[in-house]
C-alpha cells in the first residue's frame, strides 16, 4: 500500500501543479520505476482534474451564464495542469504539419517554440472545446455537463495510457522515457477501468457509443504515429489526450439527453 501511494502522488506530482507538502515530497522521493508504475494512476488523476473544473464551472454558474462559468472551469483545469496536454498537442501539430522526415518531425516536436500549426491548433481546439461545452449543458443542463466533464477528462487520459501497452518509445532520451514501459496487464486494467466507468455512470447507451468512438479514434492515431515516426513521443500522448477528450464532447453535444 505504500507502494501504491507512492505511485498515486508521482502521478500527480507528474500530470499537476498540486505541491506536495516537503516531508511528504521527500517521503515520496523518486525513482524511474515510480513513473513507470505511476502510469496506471494517470486516468485517476485525469478524474481528479476535470472534478475540480467541473467544481469551478459549478460555482461558476451561480453567478454567470453558461459560456463565461465554463471558461472558468477550462481555466481552473489549465491552471491545475499547467497546459500539460496542451503543450504535446501544440509540438505534434507543429512537427507533423512542418516536417515530413521522421527525424525532423522529432527535431521540431523536440523544440519548445510554438509555431503558426501549433499555435493556430491551440486556439481551434480550445474554442471548440468551449462551445462543445456550452452545448452539452443547453442540450442536457448542468448535471450532465458536469458528469461528461469529469468523464471526458479520465477517459482521454486511459486511451492515451494505452498505448504504451502497444507502440513503442521513439526517442532514446525524453521527458516520458521512464514512463515507456510496457504496463502489467492488472496496471493497464485499472487505468482501463478509471476510463471507462464513469463514462458508464454518465449513461450505459452514452457509454456505449463513446468508446466505440474512441476505439477508432485510437486505431487511426496509433497509425498515424508508427507511419510517421515509428511509435510515440510523450507529446503525442499529449495529442492523443487532447483529440479524444475533444471526441467525447462532439459525441455528447450531439446527444440526445432525456
Amino acid at each position: 500500500m505504500a507502494d501504491e501511494l507512492r505511485f498515486f502522488l508521482t502521478a500527480l506530482g507528474y500530470f499537476t501543479r498540486v505541491p506536495l507538502p516537503s516531508p511528504l515530497a521527500r517521503w515520496v522521493g523518486y525513482e524511474p520505476r515510480y513513473l513507470n508504475a505511476a502510469a496506471r494512476y494517470f486516468p485517476f488523476v485525469g478524474l481528479l482534474v476535470g472534478a475540480v473544473a467541473a467544481l469551478a464551472t459549478w460555482g461558476a454558474l451561480q453567478w454567470w451564464p453558461p459560456g463565461v462559468a465554463v471558461l472558468l472551469g477550462m481555466a481552473a483545469s489549465l491552471l491545475l495542469t499547467g497546459a500539460f496536454h496542451e503543450d504535446g498537442l501544440a509540438d505534434c501539430v507543429d512537427a507533423f504539419g512542418g516536417a515530413w522526415r521522421r527525424e525532423d518531425v522529432l527535431r521540431i516536436m523536440h523544440d519548445s517554440r510554438i509555431g503558426a500549426f501549433g499555435a493556430i491548433a491551440l486556439v481551434v481546439a480550445l474554442l471548440l472545446k468551449w462551445q462543445l461545452l456550452v452545448a452539452i449543458g443547453a442540450r442536457g443542463g448542468p448535471a450532465e455537463l458536469l458528469l461528461v466533464l469529469v468523464a471526458a477528462h479520465g477517459a482521454s487520459r486511459a486511451m492515451a495510457v494505452s498505448y504504451l501497452a502497444t507502440l513503442d518509445y521513439v526517442r532514446d532520451e525524453g521527458k516520458a522515457k521512464p514512463v515507456a514501459q510496457r504496463p502489467g496487464a492488472a496496471g493497464l486494467a485499472f487505468a482501463l477501468l478509471c476510463g471507462a466507468a464513469p463514462l458508464v455512470l454518465v449513461s450505459p447507451a452514452f457509454a456505449g457509443v463513446a468508446l466505440a468512438a474512441l476505439a477508432i479514434l485510437r486505431f487511426l492515431l496509433g497509425r498515424y504515429f508508427v507511419r510517421r515516426i515509428g511509435g510515440y513521443t510523450g507529446d503525442c500522448l499529449g495529442l492523443a489526450q487532447q483529440l479524444a477528450e475533444l471526441l467525447i464532447y462532439l459525441v455528447a453535444a450531439a446527444w440526445t439527453w432525456s
